[in-house]
């Protein structure tokens, strides 16, 4: 398959890249530091602005502004000095990122709101945090804790918009079926990020987890197996508040095959 043309162009961009075979690349504290310090050093080198960010274990949420077309060289930036500091902390050697990252480019403020949402609550989707601000590698948690923001943030929209008392109000509220929709192509890319060639990350493949199970048992298994909500929503064509209804259910009463 081709890949996507990159749009280069200065704006905003949403940004994701993970850790190759889906491995973390984040094993400590002191590892999202040094990756914040990173993009902060890429923002002033390139005149970046880093609007918001989740750091999860083994990926990456930034929205960023440029103001010149350096889109790519920022990125490579960030992911080298990242990759040379983690491989030799961690004696390591190979391709530490999957690929390249996925970039795509805002083009209005709706769009930019439900973004800034769906970066914030990552974590409450992945079951590490009930409420936007709980998990700390998030933007969010450092409006919601009264932390100094990092250095390169300081002119974020999400900063001058927020603060603590409205957070929840503003960027808490789950998003709806119509937002995710907007959405829908960040949750391709995950699937594109991860890559057919690696495909073994998931012990099977949706197809196999429906047609070997009944279906609220799939749906379990398949979340257990890596995919997401959203993911699994879309091949079996049900809500994905149903689904989270269906996991929910289950977790309570199933247990999954070893894989």
């Amino acid at each position: 398959m081709p890949r996507r043309p990159r749009i280069n162009l200065a704006g905003y961009h949403h940004i994701i890249n993970r850790g190759v075979n889906r491995s973390n690349i984040f094993m400590e504290a002191e590892d999202y530091e040094q990756f914040l310090r990173s993009v902060c050093k890429a923002c002033v080198s390139y005149k970046v602005i880093l609007h918001d960010y989740c750091l999860m274990s083994n990926h990456f949420h930034l929205l960023v502004e440029t103001q010149l077309e350096n889109l790519s060289l920022f990125m490579k930036h960030i992911n080298s000095n990242y990759a040379i500091y983690a491989n030799k902390k961690y004696k390591r050697s190979g391709h530490f990122w999957q690929g390249r990252f996925y970039s795509r480019y805002l083009t209005s403020d709706d769009h930019y709101y439900t973004l800034i949402r769906y970066i914030e609550q990552n974590p409450i989707e992945a079951k590490l945090a009930a409420r936007v601000g709980e998990y700390p590698y998030t933007l969010g948690a450092v409006i919601t804790n009264r932390q100094t923001p990092p250095s390169c943030t300081l002119d974020s929209r999400l900063l001058a918009e927020l603060d603590y008392e409205n957070i929840q109000e503003m960027i808490g509220v789950v998003l709806q079926e119509d937002e995710l929709d907007m959405l829908s192509d960040i949750q391709k890319q995950k699937s594109v990020i991860v890559g057919e060639r690696h495909r073994p990350a998931y012990s099977q493949t949706l197809r196999e987890h429906f047609s070997k199970r009944p279906r609220d048992e799939a749906i379990f298994h398949a979340i257990q197996d890596g995919y997401t909500q959203a993911e699994a929503a879309r091949h079996i064509g049900l809500s994905r508040s149903m689904i989270s209804k269906i996991v929910k259910r289950m977790s309570g009463h199933s247990t999954p095959d070893p894989v």
